[in-house]
């Protein structure tokens, strides 16, 4: 079982900066691959970073050199580094996990574990 909470959303500006945060709660935590993902209205839940168990990274084209995901292994804190963001990065972003065998990168988790989403918005 993986209980996520994900933190740090908000309304910025077009080219400033954000991090968000998704704590874990769970006794198995480093077992999980763990992603981000981000819905906008109207949209397909997407894939924007995924971070495997040893520690490969993959970014959807559209974030990457923009967007950096990494983990705090030991608090359990998973973290997107949002710099540079536009208009079209506005969105629900959410966290969600599942295991290495399961785990498809991009691909949002069909079985995995989600937190709820925190909200962020770039205007222009």
């Amino acid at each position: 079982q993986l209980r996520l909470v994900e933190s740090g959303g908000g309304s910025v500006q077009a080219g400033e900066s954000l991090r968000l945060s998704c704590v874990g709660e769970g006794y198995t935590y480093s077992s999980y691959c763990m992603g981000w993902y981000r819905q906008a209205p109207g949209k397909e839940r997407e894939g924007v970073a995924s971070l495997e168990t040893d520690g490969t990274t993959t970014y959807a084209d559209s974030v990457k050199g923009r967007f950096t995901i990494s983990q705090d292994k030991a608090n359990k804190i998973l973290y997107l580094q949002m710099n540079s963001l536009k208009p079209e990065d506005t969105g629900t972003y959410y966290c969600a996990g599942d295991l290495p065998g399961l785990w498809e990168r991009l691909l949002p988790p069909k079985f995995g574990y989600w937190g709820q989403g925190t909200q962020v918005n770039v205007s222009s």
